[in-house]
């Protein structure tokens, strides 16, 4: 019999600011944090809005020194980490560390540290890089941090699967927990790629909004005017455990991470299969692992990032699997892509707190900017820019990636 997790402690930095409850209040009032961007001279791109993560002062959570030296990647992971083992209430100090391990990492890593870097060598020579370049821009420094500050000698590694690495990360940390190689796993993903290399690489792909007059109705998941992602930061991080071991040390939980599933479209290096197949098979191996028919989840936190072709593949898949509205009036269906924008390696973890959220106060996040719903997208009830109250026993969070890699995770009431 598999051994089941449950979700103990909870952090993260998201454009709205540091912590769960300030995403959380902002998302459920329908605010966005999409703006202006100050990070990045904007005069230099034809876009000019993101979500960028607002300064906070780091030596709350990490040395001062340690924290110029990395990327800001890094910091957000490391932030959201601190948070999220304070918030667990897991006494360090006391456990066996060699039993507690560390998934996380990020889509692109440090973009930032590249180009400065390369800046810098192109004015001073290449053998003038800073030595601290490598280890700040490396994906998989997220987790190794996380585990150097807090002495964690179980497994570490970084899951890199474009935007579904947090989801990844946290679906391979609960088996890692389910076969018994872990007792505990800190796991999600981070993000920090608005710089003027990310900017520029995502605009020739012709994927970002370009929505510039508005910033908070740019982005507008599964409208007719929708015109691409807007990209984000921060980090999200959560604590799994194993539930018996946690309820013996009296620990609060906040929901069961009750089933995963992963596939791969293996259809393009960008686009999403047209059909949904690989969405849908996902999604039905999330459904198995957790034991569940679709009659039981009330709400998916869509993927829903905005773009043409995305939304489109995304609805009609959960259509075909749940059934349209007519069909299924038990199913809300929201992305908080809406109002995050895209956090890129972190939204599949963010999500995740998001769905425990929605789960834990019956209150599901709306969609906003949903003005004029796009034909072409499957008719479910997307919530339309206000928040719902709802009782929730099951919840579904989508996450795909660039390469065609999809996870899905199922959180139940524990």
């Amino acid at each position: 019999m598999k051994r089941q997790v449950v979700v103990t402690g909870m952090g993260c930095v998201s454009p709205f600011g540091v912590g769960v409850d300030t995403l959380w209040n902002n998302l459920k009032q329908g605010k966005s944090a999409i703006r202006y961007l100050t990070c990045v001279d904007t005069s230099k791109h034809p876009v000019h809005i993101g979500g960028e993560v607002p300064e906070f002062d780091t030596s709350l959570y990490m040395d001062a020194k340690d924290a110029r030296r990395m990327d800001k990647f890094i910091i957000c992971a490391l932030t959201a980490a601190t948070l999220a083992i304070e918030d667990s209430g897991l006494d360090l100090e006391h456990e066996d560390k060699t039993r507690i391990g560390v998934f996380a990492g990020a889509a692109a890593g440090g973009l930032d540290t590249i180009q400065k870097n390369f800046e810098n060598m192109q004015v001073r020579g290449f053998h003038k890089a800073s030595p601290f370049m490598v280890p700040s821009m490396i994906c998989n420094m997220a987790a190794g941090k996380i585990a150097i500050k807090f002495g964690l000698r179980g497994p570490s590694k970084a899951i890199l699967t474009a935007c579904a690495t947090g989801a990844h990360s946290l679906g391979d940390a609960m088996r890692s927990i389910q076969y018994g190689d872990t007792d505990v796993m800190v796991a999600g993903g981070a993000e920090a790629g608005i710089c003027d290399l990310g900017l520029g690489a995502f605009t020739s792909a012709k994927t970002l909004s370009k929505f510039n007059d508005d910033p908070k109705r740019a982005s507008r998941p599964f409208d007719i005017n929708r015109d691409g992602f807007i990209m984000s930061e921060g980090a999200a991080i959560l604590i799994l455990e194993e539930k018996e071991r946690a309820i013996k040390r009296g620990a609060k939980i906040y929901a069961e991470l009750s089933g995963y599933g992963q596939s791969t479209d293996a259809y393009d290096m960008v686009a999403p299969d047209p059909e949904g197949n690989g969405a849908i098979l996902a999604m039905e191996l999330a459904l198995k692992d957790a034991g569940l028919k679709t009659s039981d989840i009330g709400y998916i936190n869509a993927h829903g990032t905005s773009t043409h072709v995305g939304d489109i593949a995304e609805s009609n898949a959960i259509a075909k699997l749940f059934g349209d509205k007519e069909q299924n009036k038990n199913l809300l269906v929201s992305s908080t892509k809406s109002m995050t924008g895209h956090m890129l390696g972190s939204a599949g973890s963010a999500e995740a707190i998001i769905s425990i959220m929605a789960m834990r106060e019956g209150i599901v996040p709306p969609t906003i900017n949903l003005e004029n719903q796009d034909p072409e997208v499957a008719n479910l009830d997307y919530v339309k820019n206000t928040a719902r109250k709802k009782d929730l026993k099951a919840v579904l969070s989508n996450s795909f990636g660039f390469g065609g890699h999809n996870a899905v995770l199922i959180f139940t009431k524990a």
